[in-house]
């Protein structure tokens, strides 16, 4: 594909990065953090980090309100997502570890610092941190969603799709959970009910445009290239929607994952 424009390279890669991270074997399916909410509660959703429009500004701000007051949650939480934001992992973790220590039993933080351990590939720890971030009598929906997300990072698909269905009883259809387990079961090849899962989230209100861009992925990953084109064009302009499904089908391609369809070319096809 023809490089991008900067300000249109991050929107483009939203369908094709998760393609490769699928066609390896990994997907990655996380969390963020929100200001708005009380730093006694859980500030996590088990969705990736959104792409600020300026992380390294945020990083900068969020930088100095932690720097003033290194023991504010809030404060560190968001650092930590700013830095996540602008590829700063291991910094974030750095973060969150010294705000753990300074919040022991702050629920968010302890959430937050497990998902920065997650994206810095560090699953196990991850997992024994997000133990520690709610309890069995009062469970939080979003650190169960993230537990799974980390569990299938590590392939341990059944045991992941286990804490997706604890979340649902508490939050029946919230759409961020069905997303992570339409794409738990695509990791596990069960292509149909992935798609499954991913209309009834995409159905639900509140649901994200990369809701959508997952539906579209496992679509793709069933050789209907054309629908899954479709589907990405509701939220990414045409020619990114064309360029992502073009990038799913020779990532497929090239890892004989499916066969090509009939009407394609002995040129293409070689």
């Amino acid at each position: 594909m023809n490089a991008l424009p900067p300000s249109r390279a991050r929107p483009a890669r939203l369908l094709a990065s998760t393609a490769l991270l699928l066609a390896i074997g990994l997907v990655t399916v996380g969390c963020q953090t929100t200001q708005s909410q009380d730093p006694a509660t859980s500030a996590m959703a088990a969705v990736p980090p959104r792409d600020d429009a300026d992380p390294r500004g945020a990083a900068s701000a969020w930088g100095e309100r932690h720097k003033a007051n290194p023991n504010d949650p809030v404060a560190a939480i968001n650092y930590a997502q700013a830095l996540r934001a602008s590829g700063q992992r291991s910094q974030a973790v750095a973060v969150l570890e010294q705000a753990a220590l300074n919040n022991p039993k702050n629920n968010a933080v302890l959430g937050a610092y497990g998902r920065a351990l997650a994206d810095a590939g560090n699953y196990q720890q991850a997992l024994d941190v997000l133990t520690q971030a709610h309890t069995p009598e009062r469970p939080d929906w979003r650190v169960l969603s993230v537990q799974g997300a980390v569990l299938d990072q590590m392939g341990r698909h059944d045991e992941a799709q286990r804490y997706y269905a604890t979340a649902l009883k508490i939050v029946p259809d919230e759409p961020s959970v069905l997303s992570n387990l339409g794409l738990s079961y695509a990791l596990s090849k069960d292509l149909v009910r992935a798609e499954l899962t991913l209309r009834k989230a995409v159905s639900r209100p509140g649901a994200e445009p990369r809701v959508r861009q997952n539906l579209a992925l496992v679509v793709g990953l069933q050789g209907r290239f054309a629908e899954a084109e479709t589907i990405a064009r509701a939220d990414l302009p045409s020619d990114l929607a064309a360029a992502n499904v073009a990038y799913l089908r020779q990532m497929l391609a090239q890892q004989n994952q499916i066969k090509l369809p009939a009407s394609t070319s002995k040129a293409d096809r070689s």
